[in-house]
């Protein structure tokens, strides 16, 4: 799951990427609105964290644009702005969901979590296809009840799928939700981590559709 962090104090923005990261996700970073503006455009994330008081363009006018643009991913608002009205403007401009700093880091990542199930229209943290089951928040795969060592990539590409259950997604959809922007992307590795996690949950869960790229069901 890839998520756009906008925030421009360095060290929560460390603190921030590092936690996000370890709990698996891909992050992307900017640190002022008008480079935010355009990366929440231009790129592909599962959700947005965005910090309200950013230099050049502040988070509230970049969220309207957005909104106006048609963007529909999910957006934790940041503020250290504690009056309610302010958090009202926040929802009002189309935010999902605000944290006050200061914050606790698993609150965030528990927030960020269920953003992402909501847009998919899961309700659980944990993802169940059939029986592989996927828990959200420590990312244990278990298939039967039996535990599964994955790799980062592939638990990566599992939870995309398992998170869009019955879609069809495209190698290059996976590719730009499992990578960073700066990172470079080949989605012929995509081939290779599907080839990977059918050897490790019941092989025909991942359809391959001919030409469009792949999708995971419980009863193919």
């Amino acid at each position: 799951m890839r998520i756009l962090l906008v925030e421009d104090e360095p060290t929560l923005s460390d603190q921030i990427s590092a936690a996000l990261i370890e709990s698996g996700f891909v992050i992307d970073h900017a640190d002022n609105g008008q480079d935010a503006l355009h990366l929440g455009a231009e790129e592909s994330y599962d959700a947005i964290i965005l910090d309200l008081g950013l230099p050049i363009m502040d988070g509230m006018t970049v969220l309207k644009n957005w909104r106006a643009k048609g963007l529909t991913t999910p957006v934790l608002i940041l503020t250290a702005r504690d009056s309610w009205h302010d958090k009202v403007s926040g929802i009002d401009a189309g935010a999902d969901d605000y944290l006050s700093k200061p914050f606790h880091m698993q609150e965030l990542l528990a927030r960020v979590r269920a953003l992402i199930r909501r847009a998919s229209g899961i309700a659980s943290s944990t993802l169940r296809c059939g029986s592989v089951m996927l828990d959200t928040t420590s990312g244990r795969v278990t298939v039967d009840s039996q535990n599964v060592g994955l790799t980062a990539h592939e638990l990566k590409v599992l939870s995309f799928l398992m998170h869009h259950q019955d879609e069809i997604i495209s190698r290059t959809t996976l590719t730009e939700h499992i990578y960073a922007q700066d990172f470079d992307r080949d989605s012929n590795t995509i081939d290779v981590f599907i080839g990977r996690l059918r050897k490790k949950i019941p092989e025909n869960m991942i359809e391959t559709v001919r030409g469009l790229g792949y999708r995971m069901r419980a009863s193919p």
